[in-house]
């Protein structure tokens, strides 16, 4: 614990930095170096003095907290689902379909491609989404972060929070000049969810357009951006991630025996621990408790560093996130049926929507205090511990991950483009 808020508390102060590349340039945020930083001290445990030597039971452990520790991103969603409400309810009917084309646009030029690369569960993890940090609740919360679809989220995430705005950035620059798009299909395409991949788009989108257009195109790829943002965790959980599952079981037994496929690595040869028994990732009460209290922690941390708020601002607003989760994971020790990630995001949601109940104003301004990115630091640095004992499985993934990776970036952006198309 106290390596993880040192590690947020090192990572919050460097703040971003940007990188120039070509035209573009890439932009490494403190969660992703947090990330590396952890993997790297987990992965060198051997050579490290013993106060920081993060063995391999710290790092099963540090994966138990890291289930815990997810759920308040689920409760985050949920509250500002709940307030974002009536602005929601605005939207035209491009945006509200523009989900369908996120989800198909991946999973249709993606996942096919990631089974003929010889990519198995790993698939499922990195072709159901474009991999944000909801992608990570989600998968973290049903499969498991080391589980294969785990890896593959994972794997996703790395590699879009790496390559994903230099890569949108050329895409864009190739489609838009064809003509085929109205500009604000482009602009609906470029919320997907990613305030980067975004900005990264709009920037080629907008080039020599007025500055009436420009405030247009940007106010379309913002509603969007939200939509994919907070609408966009619902539509995974119950239409994208069952899909996917659905389209794994039959195309995998097709592509999965190409030629391609079988001079790929083999289940075992990526994972030697998978013939071994599951591990348990379920945290106990106290562990929940435990990672809860680390959450708190580096949520005021970055809240304070990264974003310029107060912690006598921040704990209010945390207190209320901390109080919907225990509350789930109580119930869900008296009712183990209950399904937890689906009771928090329709709690929280239902808790801020305006005019539902007469706390429901003073929740929303309290919890919008605490901004959804402080949360990403702790949890991302927790995330290492994950990574670090996967390293020889994304070795061997290689570059089949990246293409895969860049190739359900691209499939979201065209797909919710052509979604919005039908509607100009």
């Amino acid at each position: 614990m106290l390596v993880v808020l040192a590690v947020t508390v090192l990572t919050e102060w460097i703040g971003p930095l940007s990188i120039p590349l070509w035209s573009s340039k890439i932009v490494i945020l403190p969660m992703l170096m947090a990330l590396l930083v952890t993997t790297t001290l987990a992965a060198l445990h051997g050579r490290m003095p013993p106060a920081l030597r993060l063995d391999v039971p710290l790092q099963r452990h540090a994966g138990k907290l890291l289930n815990a520790a997810l759920l308040l991103f689920i409760v985050k969603l949920g509250l500002m689902a709940g307030h974002s409400m009536p602005q929601l309810q605005k939207v035209g009917w491009a945006l509200a379909f523009q989900e369908l084309g996120h989800a198909f646009g991946t999973m249709v030029l993606a996942l096919p491609l990631a089974l003929l690369l010889g990519i198995k569960r790993e698939a499922v993890g990195a072709t159901f989404s474009i991999g944000r940090e909801n992608s990570l609740v989600i998968i973290g919360q049903k499969y498991g972060m080391q589980s294969a679809e785990g890896r593959g989220v994972l794997a996703e995430y790395i590699t879009g929070t790496v390559l994903g705005a230099v890569f949108i950035t050329l895409l864009v620059s190739v489609i838009a000049p064809l003509g085929i798009f109205d500009p604000r299909s482009l602009a609906m395409g470029a919320g997907m969810g990613s305030g980067s991949l975004m900005a990264a788009a709009l920037g080629v989108i907008t080039v020599g357009m007025t500055p009436e257009m420009i405030k247009e195109l940007t106010a379309i790829a913002a509603a969007a951006n939200l939509i994919a943002g907070v609408v966009g965790f619902y539509f995974a959980v119950f239409i994208t991630l069952p899909l996917c599952n659905w389209l794994y079981a039959r195309l995998e037994p097709v592509l999965g025996r190409t030629a391609l496929a079988r001079r790929a690595p083999t289940a075992d040869e990526l994972d030697p621990e998978a013939a071994m028994a599951e591990e348990d990732e379920s945290p106990s009460f106290g562990d929940s408790v435990l990672a809860l209290l680390l959450m708190v922690a580096g949520i005021v941390i970055s809240n304070a560093m990264g974003h310029g708020v107060a912690p006598q601002q921040t704990l209010p607003g945390v207190a209320v996130m901390v109080a919907i989760v225990l509350a789930g994971i109580a119930l869900k020790r008296v009712w183990r049926r209950l399904p937890l990630m689906l009771f928090l995001a329709v709690t929280a949601t239902l808790v801020t929507i305006p005019g539902g109940w007469p706390l429901a104003d003073m929740l929303a301004t309290t919890t919008d205090h605490v901004q959804f990115m402080s949360i990403t630091t702790t949890v991302l640095a927790l995330a290492g511990f994950s990574v670090a004992r996967k390293l020889p499985m994304f070795r061997r993934l290689g570059w089949r991950i990246v293409a895969v990776s860049l190739t359900a970036t691209a499939g979201t952006f065209i797909g919710a483009a052509t979604i919005a198309e039908f509607f100009h």
